[in-house]
């Protein structure tokens, strides 16, 4: 996990990525349409996003003195509806934040696949000797949820109505369910 960490990235420089490709995209890149909108999200979520103190007492308690790695990918939405939030709380609170991208090197995902896929954003919780303490991701409950839902029957629930419906979710909720949920797993 050391290696990964040491190629891992600051959220500043993981947001400079983003803003790059929103304005550059590779010229074979599959997520051309999604740097932007992806981008657009991050933004949002850094003007709206505030730090609960009182989630912050509570991860404060925990008494945690190790590290977040968070594999992600600036073109995915839940990534960009949930990294921001967790970058910012888990600053707050004193704890050193890392992004490694997914894309760059799939030996770190393999390792913490969903359902068989490379499913992001992946928070690893690692201890100060870099071992895992715990793992959270792709997306809080809720979102889980939404997905399960669209899965089971994409008649009654159609790709459309389940994208708004994850996108108004994760707008209204501020990374507040993904943060409670990986401080109770610290």
């Amino acid at each position: 996990m050391e290696k990964y960490w040491e190629n891992a990235i600051s959220f500043d420089a993981y947001m400079e990525v983003a803003k790059q490709r929103a304005e550059n995209p590779a010229e074979n890149d599959n997520y051309t349409d999604y740097y932007e909108l992806g981008l657009q999200r991050m933004e949002r979520t850094l003007k709206t996003f505030k730090v609960n103190p009182e989630m912050l007492e509570n991860l404060k308690s925990k008494n945690f003195d190790g590290k977040v790695l968070i594999i992600s990918e600036p073109w995915c939405g839940d990534a960009s509806a949930t990294v921001p939030a967790v970058s910012q709380f888990f600053a707050a609170a004193g704890i050193e934040v890392k992004i490694f991208l997914r894309d760059s090197d799939p030996s770190l995902i393999d390792q913490f696949l969903t359902n068989g896929t490379q499913s992001i954003p992946k928070i690893l919780l690692l201890n100060s000797d870099f071992t895992v303490k715990n793992v959270w991701g792709p997306r809080p409950k809720y979102g889980t949820e939404l997905l399960k839902k669209f899965k089971e029957n994409e008649e009654t629930y159609p790709r459309e109505e389940f994208y708004n419906d994850l996108q108004v979710y994760y707008a209204k909720n501020r990374g507040a369910d993904a943060i409670e949920e990986i401080i109770n797993l610290v």
